[in-house]
């Protein structure tokens, strides 16, 4: 039975109350930088799309938009250049090593650390195998949205990933991933089926739904990995929140995400790995590796469609696992590639993610995690690529 849009809005507004991350929550509120300067920004600071600024200022590890009052001899640093919110990484695997296993938290730590300096300050680890909890209290580091650990159907996903689990196993380990995180469960949706060779989807149309369900009850979002064409309308019946990968849309689920209001997050840059992934498997699985390549090689247009559609982008990366930390601006270049123009590729990079998981931006009285740039991003994304100034908590960076 498929879902009306106005069953699934409801079933959304059913966590609202609930242990979904705003901005009191544990990945947002955290003791702030001591000993930060008080910085003059003399911007223009970019608010949003349509809103700026002419100045602003940071003190106490906060953005002020008029001047504060200082005790006398107070000293101010004056940073001219363009300030838009620290970027955002949506599909981000802090504590997963190149090898697939955990980091432990030093490496979690080196890898949340690369991705900050590339100006990433607020990531949403979409599945980990290491705890990263006790991060989100360092001050030095980007703020973490947890999604606890993948949950995947057993023997169809990478060895060690993921709680792997049977149907009737799911409900439950969905909803103690949800009490686990910060209001995020990550299921995976489809992968390589060996005795069909191909992609398919890993669960049945019940068992979305009661995946949905469950993250529901306990005041959580889900999102889901997938890759193919036949999960997405499985996944949008089901009420899930938020789409990882999305290779396989169609006009159909493209109007269907669109309507209901479901972003992607895009991982373009993993999306361009699946020649390698095609390869590695086209002597047992021609099928697949077909199919692979397909999804690739329509990656531009399909992400464009659903952009002029009235999709919501938002920026990944897929970093940890297979790829390498801090490759975020590769991914607006690949959305630059797609078409969008640089208002776009910042408003899945910078303000809309923010929005959608209720993370602070440059409001009056918000966590100072902003960049500095010296030229306008709002005319070429590239100039993201090397800020001025990255000030986390109010603290310098760099």
């Amino acid at each position: 039975m498929r879902t009306d849009a106005s069953s699934v809005r409801a079933a959304r507004e059913s966590f609202a109350a609930g242990r979904r991350p705003a901005a009191d929550g544990p990945a947002y509120d955290r003791a702030e930088a001591t000993g930060s300067p008080v910085l003059h920004l003399t911007g223009p600071i970019l608010l949003g799309p349509e809103e700026e600024l002419a100045e602003a200022w940071v003190a106490d590890g906060r953005i002020h938009h008029e001047e504060p009052d200082l005790p006398a001899g107070t000293g101010i640093e004056r940073i001219d250049g363009f300030v838009l919110p620290g970027l955002a990484d949506l599909h981000c695997h802090v504590g997963i090593s190149d090898e697939g296993t955990a980091t432990g938290l030093e490496g979690a730590r080196a890898q949340a650390r690369v991705d900050r300096d590339t100006g990433v300050l607020l990531i949403r680890d979409a599945g980990s195998i290491t705890d990263t909890a006790p991060l989100q209290r360092e001050a030095d580091l980007p703020r973490i949205v947890r999604a606890g650990r993948h949950v995947a159907r057993t023997r169809r996903y990478l060895k060690g990933y993921a709680h792997e689990v049977d149907p009737e196993d799911l409900p439950a380990t969905v909803a103690a991933e949800a009490e686990r995180g910060d209001g995020w469960v990550k299921l995976v949706g489809d992968w390589i089926d060996r005795q069909v060779g191909d992609l398919t989807p890993t669960w049945s149309a019940d068992d979305f739904r009661a995946a949905a369900e469950a993250a529901h009850a306990h005041g959580a979002r889900i999102t889901t990995h997938t890759f193919d064409e036949e999960t997405l309308p499985l996944v949008l019946d089901a009420g899930f929140d938020c789409l990882e990968h999305a290779t396989g849309l169609t006009g159909d689920t493209i109007a269907r995400a669109a309507e209901a209001g479901v972003p992607v997050v895009t991982t373009l840059v993993n999306v361009d790995e699946f020649e390698t992934y095609a390869s590695q498997g086209e002597r047992k699985f021609p099928d697949y590796a077909a199919h692979m390549r397909r999804l690739r090689a329509r990656r531009f247009e399909r992400t464009r469609d659903a952009h002029d559609a009235g999709v919501q982008l938002l920026t990944g990366t897929d970093a940890g696992g297979v790829l390498g930390h801090g490759i975020i601006h590769d991914e607006l270049d690949e959305l630059a590639a797609c078409g969008l123009d640089p208002l776009a590729i910042l408003q899945a990079a910078s303000w809309g993610p923010r929005a959608f998981l209720g993370a602070p931006g440059l409001e009056d009285g918000a966590p100072a995690d902003l960049l500095v740039v010296p030229e306008d991003p709002r005319r070429d994304h590239r100039a993201l690529r090397d800020p001025a100034r990255i000030v986390l908590g109010g603290a310098i960076i760099r």
